[in-house]
């Protein structure tokens, strides 16, 4: 009996058709190449951007928690992509997240473009520059109105321009 239900349950595993891995090779069909404004090679990006900016940037990384400059600015200004120098975020929409990266809830509209990543395995919503196309961040529904969204940037991702006084 025993013998039996191991030989059926085996049967059902070899059976079982996994579909998480065709939809991710699905979804990178999908995938377009975007001419954007600012194109550089490999080389010239490696050659502008230090060696987190790059990872961040052009290889879509993450930052660890906690360690970006920018965390705690509370200036007034402007965030600017670091690849290109678009202006991404206003100071004024910046918050206090508590998740270690700095996180904004409203983009600078039409300078931020977003597409859907399925790195970790379930989709989310990743943000680029909409000028160079670096990788910022993610923006998740669970932040303060007026918008309700969190946008959790890498600092790396961005330098500070502040307001002239």
């Amino acid at each position: 009996m025993v013998k039996n239900i191991a030989i059926l349950m085996m049967l059902l595993v070899v059976a079982c058709k996994g579909n998480s891995q065709e939809q991710h090779t699905e979804k990178k069909k999908e995938v377009k190449e975007i001419a954007y404004k600012v194109e550089k090679s490999d080389a010239e990006w490696r050659a502008e951007l230090d060696d987190m900016e790059y990872y961040v940037l052009r290889r879509a990384g993450t930052e660890y928690a906690f360690t970006s400059d920018l965390l705690e600015n509370k200036e007034k200004g402007t965030y600017v992509c670091a690849g290109c120098g678009n202006p991404v975020f206003k100071s004024d929409t910046k918050f206090k997240s508590g998740t270690g990266w700095p996180s904004f809830y409203q983009e600078i509209e039409g300078n931020v473009a977003f597409d859907t990543d399925y790195k970790i395995g379930y989709a989310r919503t990743e943000e680029h520059c909409a000028t160079c196309g670096g990788h910022l961040g993610h923006v998740f529904k669970d932040g303060p109105e007026p918008t309700g969204e969190r946008h959790c940037i890498n600092g790396a991702a961005l330098d500070f321009i502040p307001d002239s006084k």
